[in-house]
C-alpha cells in the first residue's frame, strides 16, 4: 500500500517518500518518464493537489523535472547539490508532545534555504533511530536534526557514528548525551526548574512534590533545579515525595504514578511536573478522584503545550526556535565544516496561570 490514510505522515509527503523510493532503488531510471499526474490519481486515491504538491517537492528537490507536454522524467542529480537540499530529522513522534511544533520550525528553516525536509519518528525506540539513519543515508542527506532515543548515550552515539563515518553533520536537539565534539541546540532545563520551583517557595509552598523521567538529560536538569532552589531556601530534600521513572512518558504507567502521588497529598502542597503531559494527567487524575486545582493542591509544568486542558503555570521553551536554529546550526556547518562544535542553549520564560495557590 502507497498510502496509509490512517497514518498521521501527510499524505502528499507519503507519496513523495514512495516515489523517491522507486528512483533509489531503480524502478524509475535517470531519464525514464514516470506515471502522469492523472495515473498516480487513479493508483492511490489522492486528490490531485495532494499528487501534484508530492510531485513538485521532488522537481524542486532536483529528483524530476518536468518538460510541457511530453510528462515529468527523472533526472540525473549531482551528490554535492543532493546534500545541500535535502536534509533529515529523526524525532520521538510527531504526533505528541513539543515534536510537530520543532519540526515545523525546522522545515521551515530548510524552506527559507531551498531545502527539504525528510522526517523520521522514532517512537524513543533505538532500532527505529538505526533504520531511519541508514534510510536518510541512503538518500543522501545533507544533515540531519537528532532528537535522541530513550537508550543508553552509548547507543545514541552509535547513531550519531553512522553519520559522520558519511561526513554528514549531525545537531543534537533538546536532549543531550555525554559527549563534546558535537552541535547542539537545547535550552536552560536547570534554570527553567529553578525558577518555578522558586515560584512555588515565594507562593508559601513548602513541601513540593516532583514527578518526571530521568532517563533524558532534560529531565535530569530539572530535577537538579528544583533541589538546588529547595537547597538554596533552607528547605531539606525529601525524596518520599520525589517520583522518579528510568523510562520514557508512556501515558498508562504515568496515570499510576499520577494515582499513587495524588493518594499522598497530605504530605505536600505542591506538584512540579516534569513536563506539560505529565501535569495534564495529574490534572485528569486529580478531577476522577475529587481534588481541586488549585484549592487541594497547586501544579505547575514544563514546556507550555499549546493544547493545554487546564490554565497551568509553567515554562515556556521556545520549541520552534529550537527547530529552526537547529537546521540554521546545520547549513553554518556545511558551509565550514572545520567549525568548533557549537553549544546554543536558549531561554526558556515563565508563564503564569491559575493553577498555583498563595498560602
Amino acid at each position: 500500500m502507497i498510502i496509509d490514510k490512517n497514518s498521521p505522515i501527510p499524505q502528499y509527503f507519503q507519496l513523495q517518500t514512495w516515489l523517491l523510493e522507486q528512483i533509489e532503488q531503480g524502478v524509475f531510471k535517470v531519464n525514464d518518464k514516470i506515471l502522469t499526474d492523472d495515473e498516480l490519481v487513479q493508483m492511490t486515491s489522492l486528490a490531485r493537489a495532494t499528487v501534484r504538491q508530492a510531485v513538485q517537492n521532488l522537481v524542486n528537490m532536483g529528483y524530476l523535472v518536468r518538460k510541457r507536454r511530453l510528462g515529468t522524467f527523472v533526472i540525473n542529480r549531482k551528490s554535492d547539490t543532493n546534500r545541500y537540499t535535502t536534509m533529515g530529522i529523526i524525532i520521538p513522534d510527531i504526533r505528541r508532545g513539543y515534536a510537530p511544533e520543532l519540526a515545523r520550525g525546522a522545515e521551515d528553516e530548510a524552506a527559507k534555504a531551498k531545502c527539504s525536509l525528510i522526517l523520521c519518528n522514532t517512537d524513543d525506540l533505538y532500532f527505529n533511530a538505526e533504520f531511519h539513519a541508514q534510510k536518510l543515508i541512503d538518500h543522501s542527506v545533507g544533515g540531519v536534526i537528532f532528537i535522541p532515543t530513550a537508550a543508553t548515550d552509548a547507543k545514541n552515539r552509535l547513531i550519531i557514528e553512522k553519520f559522520t563515518q558519511k561526513n554528514i553533520p549531525v545537531v543534537l536537539t533538546d536532549r543531550q548525551i555525554s559527549t563534546q565534539d558535537i552541535d547542539c541546540v537545547t535550552t536552560n532545563n536547570f534554570q527553567g526548574a529553578y525558577e518555578l520551583t522558586k515560584y512555588l517557595i515565594q507562593k508559601g509552598h513548602k513541601k513540593i512534590a516532583i514527578i518526571l523521567s530521568t532517563l533524558f538529560s532534560t529531565e535530569r536538569q530539572r530535577l537538579k533545579g528544583y533541589e538546588q532552589a529547595l537547597q538554596d531556601n533552607n528547605i531539606p530534600v525529601d525524596n518520599s515525595i520525589i517520583m522518579t521513572g528510568d523510562e520514557p512518558f508512556i501515558e498508562k504507567h504515568y496515570l499510576g504514578y499520577c494515582r499513587k502521588l495524588l493518594t499522598q497529598r497530605h504530605k505536600y502542597t505542591a506538584i512540579f511536573a516534569g513536563h506539560d503531559r505529565i501535569a495534564f494527567l495529574l490534572y485528569a487524575v486529580s478531577k476522577e478522584m475529587g481534588i481541586s486545582i488549585p484549592d487541594d493542591v497547586s501544579i505547575v509544568g514544563y514546556d507550555d503545550l499549546q493544547y493545554a486542558s487546564f490554565p497551568l503555570t509553567t515554562m515556556h521553551q521556545p520549541i520552534y526556535e529550537m527547530g529552526r536554529e537547529s537546521m540554521k546550526l546545520i547549513i553554518a556547518r556545511l558551509d565550514n565544516k572545520v567549525m568548533k562544535p557549537q553549544r546554543i542553549i536558549l531561554e526558556s520564560y515563565f508563564v503564569e496561570r491559575a493553577s498555583v495557590k498563595r498560602i
